[in-house]
């Protein structure tokens, strides 16, 4: 008993672990550099972290599971872009994420664009490859979303 136990113990250990190693950038310069530079797109998650029901459902059924950490590292640069009523934002953040979204037209949460960041005499523009949100299914239905909008990419 002790040793089936801590086998599962190990199990999520690994699991979660795997799930946390993400990077998430919340700089979308310092994302939209490494993301040219790795010949990625951006992954903007525009979510409200610490309140949105449905954010955190997004979190807990897709973006915190091994198969979105597998398939995050081979294809996006992720971008967090959040709107906490609770936790501390620094004001330079807190302003590029309302830029953002006015730029975006983002209107509800979660929010999830694709689109390709390029740099030019210190202004970012973006080439959008679509949106979604919530999608239900687990992360097999929500990448089969995301791998659409990334196949016109390679068009």
């Amino acid at each position: 008993m002790k040793k089936i136990i801590v086998f599962l113990l190990f199990t999520f250990c690994v699991i979660e672990g795997q799930a946390q190693e993400l990077k998430w950038f919340t700089d979308v310069k310092e994302a939209v550099a490494i993301g040219n530079k790795e010949k990625k797109p951006l992954m903007l998650f525009f979510t409200g972290s610490d309140w949105c029901g449905w954010c955190i459902r997004l979190q807990k059924e897709v973006l915190k599971t091994p198969e979105f950490a597998k398939w995050a590292k081979e294809n996006v640069i992720l971008v967090e872009l959040d709107y906490p009523r609770k936790q501390y934002q620094t004001a330079e953040i807190r302003r590029q994420n309302a830029e953002l979204q006015q730029a975006f037209g983002v209107q509800g949460y979660p929010t999830v664009f694709f689109a390709k960041g390029v740099t030019k005499n210190g202004k970012t523009n973006f080439e959008g490859l679509g949106s979604t949100g919530y999608v239900a299914g687990g992360p097999a239905a929500w990448l089969a979303v995301a791998n659409g909008f990334l196949a016109q990419k390679k068009k």
